[in-house]
């Protein structure tokens, strides 16, 4: 699981459909830690979550229902039979959503638009730390990566365009959506919104 780039991983017994856990690397490396660096006294099965099935025939709006209720990154398909059919992860529901995430590593960062009066206009793709980066914020990115991700994760639900929500000291107004992509929205520090309200 150290070689591997992913933070969550299947672990099965006898063979790979009989999936008995979910392994979080946090987690492992808890178990690590306690047992002294010595892994053969590691019961892997222990520290792993029980897992998570869904129907193949869930739709996506429901999936990220139980996603956001159940507060859990990954979950099992598995078709009318009960075999497993695949991964499914938080991430992949709200790319499905926003639309494809931007690479974490591009250098340029488009989509965001600074406004005179301290507010940014920010494309719903563009990725919460290039966001952070850019406008030296420190919104959270363990639960999504992108601005519209977050939006959605809060909120717990799917906005439409005009609603705004308040939370991590920042009003975030929605903009524009296609169909259940939010493609645009306006984010608005809470400090300056009160100082232009006074003003």
């Amino acid at each position: 699981m150290i070689a591997s780039p992913y933070t969550r991983m299947p672990i099965w017994r006898d063979e790979p459909d009989n999936i008995i856990g979910i392994l979080h690397a946090k987690d492992l490396l808890r178990a690590v830690e306690r047992a002294g660096g010595e892994v053969d006294r590691i019961d892997v099965g222990a520290v792993a979550v029980p897992p998570w099935f869904v129907p193949d025939t869930t739709s996506v709006d429901d999936q990220l229902k139980a996603f956001l209720k159940r507060k859990v990154h990954l979950a099992l398909v598995v078709d009318e039979y009960g075999e497993v059919q695949g991964i499914v992860t938080l991430e992949d529901i709200l790319e499905e959503i926003v639309g494809e995430i931007a690479d974490e590593q591009d250098i340029v960062v488009q989509g965001v638009r600074p406004l005179p009066d301290g507010s940014v206009n920010v494309d719903g793709t563009v990725p919460i730390r290039d966001l952070n980066r850019v406008m030296d914020w420190r919104l959270p990115d363990a639960e999504a990566t992108t601005i519209a991700g977050l939006v959605i994760h809060e909120a717990r639900l799917i906005p439409e365009p005009g609603q705004a929500f308040t939370f991590h000291g920042f009003r975030f107004q929605v903009l524009r959506k296609t169909r259940n992509r939010i493609t645009a929205m306006r984010i608005t520090p809470v400090d300056r919104q009160r100082a232009t309200t006074k003003g």
